[in-house]
């Protein structure tokens, strides 16, 4: 975990640790697995989705993912594939690298005062609280997991809902 200077962390490092660990245990990644976490400010986020994405401005959360979707398991909305080699040979017992997942701590602090943070974009609670479910998501995110989908993406809140401890949320749109 890479910690920008001048960003400044709601809670323990090892709290966002677990919830990484909790994430990639439930999609199924590849164990032992590693997976970088950088946290940092808008101004980084903003110059990472120009270059990545293509989008204007500064956003929550980017995922690089380094595996195939095809190497983890199925999940509703991305039926089982064919499991291709995904181009990274291992020693046995060594560790895989699964990606990184870049997130403005800014952005998420900001998200979480205005009442624009959550699953749905309304939940008002901490900046912990929204860190914690920005890694859920990036985690997810790496181990082949995709909103755009419908079904996919609803199977997908619900499984961060569920990571997190969370009820299920009122009904209207998802973000």
């Amino acid at each position: 975990m890479t910690v920008r200077p001048g960003v400044a962390l709601p809670l323990p490092a090892t709290r966002l640790a677990a919830a990484a660990a909790a994430a990639a245990s439930a999609a199924g990644a590849p164990a032992p697995g590693v997976i970088g976490l950088i946290l940092a400010g808008d101004r980084e986020l903003a110059r990472l989705n120009r270059t990545a994405m293509g989008h204007r401005g500064p956003t929550d959360v980017l995922s690089f993912p380094l595996l195939s979707p095809a190497a983890f398991p199925a999940h509703p909305g991305r039926p089982a594939g064919e499991r291709p080699t995904d181009g990274f040979v291992t020693p046995p017992g060594a560790r895989r690298w699964l990606g990184e997942i870049v997130i403005s701590v800014e952005r998420a602090a900001a998200q979480a005062r205005a009442g624009t943070g959550g699953q749905d974009g309304r939940q008002r609670w901490t900046a912990a609280d929204e860190l914690r479910l920005l890694v859920t998501h990036g985690v997810l995110h790496l181990c082949g997991w995709d909103h755009a989908d419908p079904v996919e993406g609803a199977a997908m809140r619900a499984l961060e809902r569920r990571l997190l401890g969370l009820a299920e949320p009122p009904a209207g749109p998802v973000r």
